[in-house]
């Protein structure tokens, strides 16, 4: 082996052996700040929720995966910043989950309800949306939330 080739795999190999890969999350993430959400349904109920803020990132790509359940009264709340198309899935995510594709005004645009765990399929929200709201599988039935009713939470402005 030459000296080039030799230094360069020295050089190389502890970037390799440091450097975290894509795909070695492996754990849940710690919790994450929570904040107070709640969804005014077409009949006027109002259900409130406490959820974790995934703003960077890093907390996006993470998300809920490894976590054994989500709370009743809990769950995430992915805030892009802006309008943008979403597509989730759940690779790594071990509870089925509701997820609701929320416009810039907070209206919610999708619902895609009892997602698989585990299952790499693309969930898209089928245009921009501001957010993606992570809830337990099984709410938007429970709590009948449906397209059109209204999100009120900081990044969508104040509550009407």
């Amino acid at each position: 082996m030459n000296r080039r080739l030799l230094f360069a795999l020295l050089m190389v190999m502890p970037l390799m052996v440091t450097a975290p890969a894509a795909d070695a999350q492996t754990t849940a993430q710690p919790e994450l700040p929570k904040e107070p959400l709640s969804i005014r349904t077409r009949d006027g109920k109002r259900h409130e929720f406490q959820v974790e803020m995934a703003l960077s990132p890093e907390q996006q790509r993470v998300g809920l995966m490894f976590r054994p359940s989500v709370p009743a009264a809990g769950g995430m709340l992915f805030d892009w910043g802006a309008p943008r198309d979403s597509a989730m899935w759940m690779r790594n995510t071990i509870s089925p989950l509701d997820m609701l594709f929320i416009n810039a005004d907070g209206t919610i645009r999708r619902v895609a309800e009892d997602t698989v765990p585990g299952s790499l399929a693309t969930i898209e929200s089928r245009g921009p949306v501001r957010a993606t709201l992570e809830l337990a599988a099984g709410t938007a039935k429970r709590l009948d939330i449906r397209v059109g009713d209204k999100v009120e939470q900081r990044i969508f402005g104040p509550a009407p």
